[in-house]
């Protein structure tokens, strides 16, 4: 049989090293699904419970392996759906392949069923959006949309009608000049700095007397050369959110997290320093960054445009980081004075200290902390985390230690609810026979929460631990404290997830009992296959920043004299740690 276009285009995916696809079969991509079916020793097909889910299953895919992830929508709302997973990719740069089903090719854009200009909707999300038109333009349209997703590290996006699907490649008669052919070539060369950066940043950091390593995403490959830097150095290392496996977070040059969600010796150690490297990071809190004038900074980010985007630069190394690294690393000379070293890891002791105070705490409901730390003590030396986005994902920033050959994602920069388990969904099938498990809050859990059945259809090992505090629970918190409002919408109606994901195929516990915590994880993590824990904690365990900022403690404490549910319960738990580590100046 002659290959149509839809042929081509899985053909053409298989050639470009695409081994899963992302989605939800839907009448606008008929003809790709079976095109799928009929390749199912060389790709595999996922199906997801929702768009938005398969889309979040791409970009968590793409972060994991560092392959181009894919999913796949019908015509109109199916393609819409898709638009959050995108943007997760766009903001954290993951290398992204969406394609969406159009209409019969000639009644696009009239208005007629589900007919949604898919091109112009993705012209914000995707580096580059396209529609084929033929059977003849699949090959280049392919090759041009997976070469952008990895050149640029972003999105890219193909619409194909229902009809065009179908064609038969020889019935599309090229044009006079379609007659090159289509490279597969695509080489990611190599990205060294300019000898001049190098020397300029060189001079900046040598002359530091408290310097400071903000790590990000971009530092995942660079782990033996940024160790080495900080030993040059004699500097703490801050860790982005998504820079949270750059390195073990025992290593004794690490203090944690950084901002909002991080840790407090971070923040004390921001406060502090004399001279800032940021390495490949986009960390977005910008009032977390040192005041303005107070720090000579260096930046090594491989995308140019990205240099100054959050904090004013002295001097840009652009590049591989660890090119970049290897080269500051030849010409500096080790700091003699450790004092701002040894500074930091008294703080880090203290605020490990508080974190361990808070996790110790017997009272019920469970506290977040004791569940979140008991996790970690379990957790195999090579297992795969994923957090939701709230005030969960501050709870595994902190009480999740990256040791050994452990991973951590996270949606970041767009910090999207319901992701959590997508996420965890892509690493189990991205690291067959390791260990994966998600951190979620009830809110995000509910967004997500169909993909339970994702997991029980494929036999994925997910393990679900649920913070169920009846709550939006850092949205209530951002009320008190940037806004000095009373807590207004956030209260959840009550899920008992453990009976849902029974109900969605699932083995699943119910934990209400302290002293039960360590046993019910030890339970949930030793099961063969997906599984889930529901831990109901206490909804009115306070989400403080790490360090105290004035204005966030004024507006607290007005929004409590406001009338907040539950004032005395608050006012209590400000008193434990670790809430009384970060209330104190």
């Amino acid at each position: 049989m002659k290959p149509t276009a839809a042929d081509v285009l899985i053909d053409r995916l298989i050639d470009w090293g695409v081994d899963i696809v992302f989605g939800l079969p839907g009448d606008g991509i008929n003809g790709i699904m079976e095109a799928l079916r009929t390749r199912q020793d060389r790709i595999r097909f996922i199906q997801a419970r929702h768009e938005e889910a398969a889309s979040f299953m791409a970009c968590a895919y793409a972060k994991w392996t560092g392959k181009i992830g894919c999913c796949l929508a019908t015509t109109g709302p199916g393609g819409v759906h898709l638009l959050n997973g995108l943007y997760d990719a766009k903001f954290d740069r993951a290398p992204v392949l969406a394609i969406t089903g159009l209409p019969y090719h000639d009644l696009v854009q009239t208005s007629t069923q589900q007919d949604i200009d898919h091109v112009r909707l993705f012209a914000d999300v995707a580096e580059h959006t396209a529609a084929i038109t033929g059977a003849a333009q699949v090959e280049d349209a392919v090759a041009l949309a997976c070469r952008t997703a990895l050149a640029r590290r972003g999105v890219a996006h193909l619409a194909i009608s229902v009809d065009v699907q179908e064609q038969k490649l020889d019935a599309d008669k090229p044009s006079p000049r379609n007659k090159a052919g289509t490279s597969l070539a695509y080489v990611e060369g190599p990205h060294p700095p300019a000898e001049d950066a190098v020397r300029a940043a060189v001079d900046i950091l040598a002359a530091g007397q408290r310097v400071l390593i903000l790590a990000g995403q971009g530092a995942l490959g660079a782990a033996e050369e940024l160790v080495f830097t900080a030993e040059l150095l004699a500097a703490p290392v801050a860790k982005a959110l998504l820079g949270k496996a750059v390195l073990p977070d025992d290593h004794p040059h690490v203090t944690g997290g950084v901002g909002y969600l991080g840790a407090r010796p971070s923040q004390q150690a921001m406060d502090a320093c004399d001279t800032l490297l940021i390495v490949g990071s986009g960390f977005p809190y910008i009032e977390y960054y040192p005041k303005p004038g107070q720090v000579k900074v260096v930046q090594i980010d491989i995308d140019p445009a990205r240099i100054g985007l959050r904090y004013p630069v002295d001097a840009a190394v652009v590049g591989d980081a660890a090119l970049c690294l290897k080269a500051l690393n030849g010409r500096l000379t080790p700091k003699a004075d450790k004092a701002f070293l040894e500074q930091a890891k008294a703080w880090k002791a203290e605020w490990l200290e508080a974190l361990r105070a808070g996790a110790d705490r017997d009272s019920a409901p469970i506290k977040p902390q004791r569940v979140v730390r008991d996790l970690n003590d379990r957790l195999a030396d090579n297992a795969v985390i994923a957090a939701d986005c709230g005030h969960n994902t501050g709870l595994t920033a902190q009480y999740v230690e990256i040791r050994s050959d452990r991973r951590f994602g996270v949606s970041g920069t767009l910090a999207s609810m319901g992701g959590g388990l997508p996420y965890a969904i892509a690493a189990a099938l991205a690291f067959p026979g390791r260990q994966v498990v998600t951190v979620v809050g009830d809110g995000g859990l509910a967004m997500s929460l169909a993909e339970l059945a994702t997991c029980a259809r494929y036999r994925l090992p997910v393990k679900v631990v649920v913070l169920n505090n009846g709550s939006l629970g850092q949205i209530k918190w951002e009320q008190m404290l940037f806004l000095g409002n009373p807590e207004f919408g956030c209260e959840l109606a009550p899920i008992d997830f453990a009976k849902v994901a029974e109900g969605l195929g699932l083995k699943a516990w119910r934990l209400e009992n302290p002293q039960d915590c360590g046993s019910a994880i030890d339970t949930l993590l030793a099961h063969d296959g997906p599984a889930l824990l529901d831990v109901v904690v206490d909804a009115n365990e306070p989400m403080l920043p790490p360090k105290r900022r004035p204005e966030y403690m004024e507006k607290l404490q007005k929004a409590l004299s406001r009338g907040t549910p539950h004032r005395a319960e608050i006012e209590t738990a400000l008193t434990e740690e670790p809430a009384r580590t970060s209330l104190e100046s």
